[in-house]
């Protein structure tokens, strides 16, 4: 068995959609044992519309690393069960909202009391506190609350969200950092730690660079990070490339490149402060130079001297030679889908470590018995509990 930082933990993963499924990815990437609890209904993400049949392209995507099994917490029965398995575990991440997680037992104070030593991770819209605390939050509706949207669509004039879900995937990443000190911090106290994370934290941290307000200044003050126009996506003979060449080393090299030897002469063009402020004259110059060749053949001639890449799909990177050298795709057999790629893990420790363990998205309940047997169940309980619709699964 491969040893991975957080082999030997277990964690129960009780969440839904994106932002907490996913933190239960990253650190099933570690090595965790992530135990994926669902409803008899299933995960929502389940049933969000994808080009694939049967199964969800983005449940599929942010579940990799888990273990499912199905039970019914309505039943009194089946909140037994799960007690049960809380004291066995060392985690429990969910994302209800603040009353619903009171009203099913799965708050800190109750969670602690079954266990004093859990890691109890819990995922939030807007937090555990203050006026918005029993609001259901999702991904876009923090964007347009904090800024994101606003300051997306700054040049078109009208508020934009930023498709692929960014709040929610660095939710994720805080709450799965946010276990492993809590960990740390568990082995060294021997005390139960709770995890705080919402949406709404994510998001305003996200804009740590926006979120500057100094004494004297006005609540519209710009602050817009972007550092004009020479810094973004330009068209070429075919396709389009996007070019960062800011500092004095960068610039100086495309503009050789690009045959545009007259523009790092220029003294009106010497810093970046200068060059936005004419970066209508630069523009256009290099739309002309760099309409000679494709996307693909300035990406090549730039290599490593100007910073730079030519736009390309999600479906192209399954083969980057890039993508490959760093082990990021991984191919899974799926009992209704045949073969599907997929990536393979987030992060890596050590040169020779593995970048995740090689677990596809479980089905719904696919190791419900399995999961029932290692907590300690009898044939003859785990039989009782399928007949009173308690668990559900495949045996």
């Amino acid at each position: 068995m491969i040893n991975l930082t957080l082999t030997g933990v277990r964690v129960l993963d009780l969440t839904s959609y994106i932002a907490g499924p996913y933190a239960g990815a990253l650190l099933g990437d570690l090595g965790a044992d992530i135990v994926k609890v669902e409803s008899p209904e299933g995960d929502t993400l389940r049933h969000y519309p994808s080009t694939l049949p049967v199964e969800s392209r983005a449940y599929l995507g942010v579940n990799r690393n888990k273990r499912g099994i199905v039970i019914d917490l309505k039943k009194p029965a089946g909140r037994q069960l799960l007690e049960r398995m809380v004291r066995k575990a060392d985690v429990l991440l969910h994302n209800f909202r603040p009353d619903a997680a009171q009203r099913l037992g799965l708050n800190f104070s109750a969670l602690s009391a079954m266990h004093p030593r859990i890691v109890v991770g819990g995922l939030t819209g807007f937090g555990q506190v203050g006026p918005m605390r029993l609001r259901p939050g999702f991904d876009q509706v923090l964007q347009s609350m904090t800024g994101l949207s606003d300051c997306q669509g700054a040049d078109e004039g009208q508020p934009r969200v930023i498709w692929g879900s960014v709040v929610d995937y660095y939710a994720a990443a805080l709450l799965a950092m946010s276990v492993c000190a809590a960990l740390f911090a568990r082995d060294r106290t021997g005390q139960a730690q709770e995890i705080d994370v919402s949406l709404l934290r994510a998001a305003i941290a996200m804009q740590a660079g926006r979120m500057v307000w100094a004494q004297g200044e006005g609540r519209d003050v710009p602050r817009d990070l972007r550092s004009g126009r020479l810094a973004g996506i330009h068209p070429t003979r075919e396709g389009w490339l996007y070019l960062q060449a800011q500092t004095p080393k960068f610039w100086q090299a495309l503009c050789k490149l690009t045959g545009l030897d007259a523009l790092a002469a220029d003294p009106r063009f010497a810093t970046m402060t200068q060059r936005k402020q004419h970066e209508d004259e630069i523009v256009a110059q290099l739309h002309e130079a760099l309409s000679r060749r494709t996307a693909l053949e300035w990406e090549a001639l730039f290599g490593d001297r100007v910073p730079c890449a030519a736009v390309r799909t999600v479906g192209e990177m399954f083969e980057h030679p890039q993508v490959q050298a760093l082990g990021l795709v991984a191919t899974h057999e799926h009992p209704t889908l045949g073969q599907y790629r997929v990536l393979a893990g987030a992060v890596r420790i050590g040169p020779e470590g593995p970048t995740g363990i090689g677990r596809r998205a479980p089905q719904q309940g696919e190791h419900t018995d399995e999961l029932l047997r290692e907590w300690g169940c009898s044939p003859e309980e785990i039989e009782h509990l399928h007949a009173q619709g308690v668990v559900f699964g495949q045996p």
